[in-house]
C-alpha cells in the first residue's frame, strides 16, 4: 500500500522538507524559550520547541485547524494519548534491536514490533471511527482516511494472518531437547539441540511423579538436572551455559529470522517508520491542546487565534494581553493590557517602578509572538500578528562570562551579538539591560543602541529603570529618523494610588512621581519620617 503524505503540522511534503532545514526556521533559541517561560508551560520530552517555529502563515493556519479539532473533539486527544506510549515502545525496541547481535532475540523483537504496530493501528481505527464525521481540519481528516484504507487493505489482512501464525509458532516453543555424545571415559565430546518442543519437561523428582500418578520415564521427564543451572554455581558458569544454549537456539531460529525479516521489510518497516515520524508531532499537538485548555480554564484569561498578516506589515496589535506563565502560576486576578506596534512606535522604551510589571509585559509580548509562530492561539482577547524572523532577548541574570569582561562588558557583548543577528523583521526584548553601570553611562550606551535598532527597523521593547533615557526619546527619534528609522515611543508601568497596578500606559514617564508614590507607601517621605520625631 502506497504511503500518503500525512502530517499534523505541515500541509505539504514540500513545506515539511523546507522546515527540516534549520536555516529556514525563525531564530528563536532554546534560551529565548526559557526566558519567555515557554519551556516551563509547554514541556516536550522527545523534541525541542525550537524545532517547530515557523514564519509561514499557511503552516500556522494548518496547525490552528489541527489544534482546533483536538480541542473540539476530546476523543481525538484520548486516542493520541493511547498510541503515544505504544510508539515510544516501538522506538525503544528499534534501539535495542540495533544494539544487539542475537538472532533469537532479533526474531522475538521483530514479532513484538509488528504486534505493537498492529495494536497502534487498531487503537487508531477504533478511536477515529467514532469521530470521522466531526473532523474539519485536513490533518486529522487525512489521518482518519489513511487508517481506514489501511485496515481494510488486503496486505493488512495478510499481515495479521502472518502475525498470528508466527506468534503461535513462538508460543508453542516450551523446551528444547539437548543431546550430548560421550567418549570412552564418559566425558562430553559433542553437544547440540536435537529438537524444539511444544511441551515443558517434568522435573523427574519422586514427589512430582507421585503427584502426577506416573512413575514412567518418558521423553519429557528429566532424570538428572544439568548442574550449572542449579544453585551454588558461579555466575560465569551459568552465563557460559546460557550462552551456549542461546547460540544453539539462534541456529535453530536463523532461517525463521531471515523469513520473518523479509515479512517485516515488506509489510511493517515503512509503516512503523511513518508512525514514528509522527511521534514528535503527536506529542507537540497533544501538549499544545493541554496548554490551551489550562489557559481557557484559568479564570479571567482567554486565548485567541491571531489574525495573521504578512511579515512586511510588521503587525502586532493585541487587546487583553497577558503573560501565560504568570497566569498559570498565581491565583490572583490576571492583569490584562493592550499593546501594539504602529507607525508611531516600532520600538518602545518601557519605564516604571521596580516590580511594577515591566518584565511581565515584555515577556507577554514575546510569548504571544512565539506561540503564534508555533501555530497556537495566543494569550489575549484579540490579536493581529505578522511573523518575525527571530526573537532576541537580553534578560541579565547573574554574572556569566564576567571574570574576563565584567558585568557591563558581558552585557555590551550580548547586545552587539543581538544587533548583528537581528534584521528589520525581527523582534528584540531587552529587560533592564545595562543595569550594571551608572545612570550616565547606561543612558548613553542605551541611546546609541536604540538609535541603531530604530535605523535597522526592528520591533521591540527596551524595559529600563533609566528614566533619563525615556526623557531623551525626542532627541533619539530626531537622529534615527534622519536615517529612515522607525519611531520610538514610551510606555509606563503604572502606579495608581501608591499601588503597583501592573497596567501599562502609553505616555511620557515621570520618574519623580513614582519615587514619591513609593516613598509615601513605605513611610519614607520626609514628612512621614520626621513627623513623629521632630
Amino acid at each position: 500500500m502506497a504511503e500518503k503524505f500525512i502530517s499534523l503540522l505541515y500541509p505539504t511534503a514540500e513545506s515539511q522538507a523546507y522546515h527540516e532545514n534549520r536555516a529556514n526556521l525563525p531564530d528563536i533559541s532554546e534560551s529565548v524559550c526559557d526566558e519567555l517561560g515557554l519551556n516551563e508551560i509547554f514541556v516536550l520530552k522527545s523534541s525541542s520547541l525550537t524545532e517547530f517555529f515557523t514564519m509561514d502563515n499557511e503552516v500556522i493556519r494548518y496547525r490552528q485547524s489541527t489544534l482546533e479539532d483536538l480541542l473540539n473533539i476530546p476523543e481525538l486527544l484520548e486516542t493520541l494519548s493511547k498510541i503515544h506510549p505504544i510508539l515510544d515502545d516501538i522506538r525503544e525496541l528499534r534501539r535495542l534491536d540495533d544494539s544487539k547481535v542475537s538472532s533469537g532475540e532479533s526474531y522475538l523483537y521483530s514479532i513484538t514490533e509488528i504486534e505493537l504496530y498492529v495494536s497502534c493501528i487498531e487503537t487508531m481505527k477504533s478511536g477515529f471511527d467514532n469521530v470521522k464525521g466531526r473532523v474539519s481540519g485536513t490533518a486529522f481528516a487525512s489521518l482518519c482516511d489513511f487508517i481506514s484504507e489501511l485496515t481494510e487493505s488486503e496486505y493488512y489482512r495478510e499481515l495479521n494472518k502472518q502475525l498470528k501464525s508466527l506468534t503461535e509458532r513462538v508460543n508453542e516453543v516450551k523446551s528444547i531437547t539437548i543431546g550430548v555424545n560421550l567418549d570412552a571415559q564418559m566425558r562430553p565430546e559433542y553437544a547440540g539441540v536435537i529438537s524444539v518442543n511444544s511441551e515443558r519437561f517434568k522435573s523427574g523428582k519422586l514427589l512430582d511423579k507421585i503427584l502426577r500418578f506416573s512413575f514412567r520415564n518418558d521423553a519429557y521427564t528429566c532424570i538428572a538436572a544439568l548442574s550449572p543451572i542449579g544453585k551454588g554455581q558461579s555466575e560465569n558458569k551459568q552465563e557460559a551455559l546460557v550462552g551456549a544454549f542461546n547460540s544453539a537456539i539462534e541456529d535453530v531460529f536463523r532461517s525463521s529470522v531471515r523469513g520473518w525479516r523479509s515479512i517485516v521489510a515488506e509489510y511493517v518497516i515503512d509503516n512503523t517508520d511513518f508512525l514514528l515520524r509522527l511521534l514528535p508531532e503527536i506529542e507537540f499537538v497533544s501538549r499544545a491542546a493541554e496548554l490551551v485548555r489550562k489557559l481557557r480554564d484559568r479564570a479571567g484569561c482567554g486565548v485567541v487565534y491571531p489574525e495573521l498578516l504578512p511579515m512586511e506589515e510588521k503587525a502586532f496589535d493585541a487587546t487583553g494581553l497577558y503573560n501565560p506563565r504568570v497566569a498559570l502560576a498565581i491565583d490572583d486576578e490576571v492583569v490584562l493590557n493592550d499593546f501594539r506596534f504602529d507607525d508611531d512606535a516600532g520600538l518602545y522604551v518601557l519605564s516604571g517602578p521596580n516590580r511594577g510589571g515591566k518584565s511581565v509585559i515584555t515577556v507577554a509580548v514575546g510569548a504571544a509572538q512565539a506561540m503564534c509562530q508555533l501555530g497556537l492561539p495566543v494569550p489575549a482577547e484579540s490579536c493581529r500578528i505578522s511573523p518575525v524572523t527571530g526573537i532576541y532577548t537580553h534578560f541579565p541574570e547573574g554574572a556569566d562570562d564576567t571574570i574576563d569582561k565584567g558585568r557591563l562588558g558581558e552585557e555590551c557583548s550580548r547586545l552587539k551579538e543581538i544587533f548583528d543577528a537581528v534584521d528589520e523583521y525581527g523582534m528584540i526584548l531587552l529587560d533592564e539591560s545595562l543595569s550594571s553601570t551608572g545612570a550616565y553611562e547606561a543612558s548613553y550606551i542605551a541611546s546609541e543602541i536604540l538609535t541603531a535598532f530604530a535605523v535597522l527597523g526592528s520591533r521591540g521593547i527596551f524595559s529600563t529603570h533609566l528614566h533619563e533615557l525615556a526623557q531623551s526619546i525626542p532627541e533619539i527619534n530626531a537622529r534615527s529618523l534622519e536615517r529612515g528609522g522607525v519611531r520610538i515611543d514610551t510606555l509606563v508601568a503604572g502606579i495608581e494610588e501608591g499601588q503597583r497596578s501592573f497596567k501599562i500606559h502609553r505616555m511620557k514617564p515621570d520618574g519623580k512621581s513614582y519615587a514619591k508614590d513609593i516613598a509615601d507607601k513605605y513611610g519614607l517621605s520626609f514628612e512621614s519620617l520626621v513627623g513623629g520625631k521632630i
